[in-house]
């Protein structure tokens, strides 16, 4: 990772941000070689990143020519304009974020036992209460998609929270954002240190 400062190492935190997105975006190798990204629901479950699916399409083409991908999410904090700081050029610009970017193969999940626990666990990460009706492999919506795993072999976190500012401009900056006070500055604020 080229800005060292901003990566995330604590497998822990890595985790926290992949349980707070609900849209991953997946990038497979389109079949004319093109890159191919697809936004869905996903869930990150006993090591690996669940998501359902139509039976047929092109991302299970790809997936099939060339089980490998990069799984992505993010979360936007704040944005810090030129009304930051009037004097500076207008690229001074920046967008505060956490994200993860996971490498990995993908595959279609045969075990019936298996997908019938990752639809549950989709289900419960996504609906936000326990009292949504369970998933049952009797169920026909069960053999009407498939459940794809990304087995995860390479997984990267960063959260770019002004690490290289110096004391006086992350002063500045969470000054800023607390008195603009829109969505994301407050917890931006809150994290740069």
């Amino acid at each position: 990772m080229r800005r060292s400062q901003c990566e995330v190492k604590e497998k822990d935190k890595i985790e926290e941000v992949l349980g707070r997105c609900r849209i991953g975006r997946l990038a497979t190798t389109g079949t004319d070689g093109y890159p191919y990204v697809t936004p869905l629901n996903y869930v990150y479950w006993n090591g690996a990143v669940y998501f359902h699916c139509a039976r047929m399409g092109e991302k299970l083409d790809n997936i099939a020519a060339d089980p490998r991908v990069c799984f992505e999410v993010d979360i936007p904090l704040a944005y810090k304009g030129t009304d930051c700081d009037p004097e500076s050029p207008a690229c001074n610009v920046h967008q505060f974020y956490h994200s993860v970017i996971i490498r990995g193969r993908a595959e279609v999940v045969d075990d019936p036992g298996e997908k019938v626990a990752a639809l549950n666990a989709l289900m419960a990460a996504h609906e936000g209460t326990p009292g949504f009706s369970r998933i049952t492999a009797a169920d026909p919506e069960v053999a009407a998609c498939h459940v794809v795993a990304v087995r995860i072999e390479r997984m990267t976190g960063k959260s770019d929270l002004a690490q290289k500012k110096n004391a006086v401009d992350k002063e500045r900056i969470r000054s800023y954002l607390e008195k603009r006070g829109l969505a994301g500055d407050l917890e931006a604020a809150g994290l740069i240190r």
